[in-house]
């Protein structure tokens, strides 16, 4: 999450979301624009939209499920986040114990 400098004044706090405020700091989260503004200014070429790739790309190898990846990104399609979902040796064998187990035999 990128933050504020500074934390919001008293102004700010009562039209702020408590959500984007952090609890460790009381630092206000920044607004896109101004996020991207930065990072060009200082990540040597980092692109937001990168951050959102990776990020995307931790939760399908972390076995979140498409449909959760797609309300996280805002994705509205399926095939737009295929990329992001590809179960490991783990997760498939996890899915094969499932099928194979006692219960689901009888």
């Amino acid at each position: 999450m990128f933050l504020s400098e500074h934390r919001p004044g008293p102004h700010r706090t009562a039209t702020t979301d408590p959500r984007d405020i952090c609890p460790e700091t009381g630092r206000a989260r920044l607004g896109y624009d101004r996020a991207r503004i930065l990072l060009a200014r200082y990540a040597d070429g980092l692109r937001l939209h990168q951050l959102r790739h990776s990020s995307a790309t931790h939760l399908g190898e972390a076995n979140v499920s498409a449909s959760v990846i797609m309300a996280k990104t805002g994705h509205k399609s399926l095939r737009s986040v295929q990329r992001y979902v590809k179960p490991g040796l783990a997760a498939v064998h996890a899915a094969t114990e499932t099928l194979s187990s006692p219960r689901r035999r009888s």
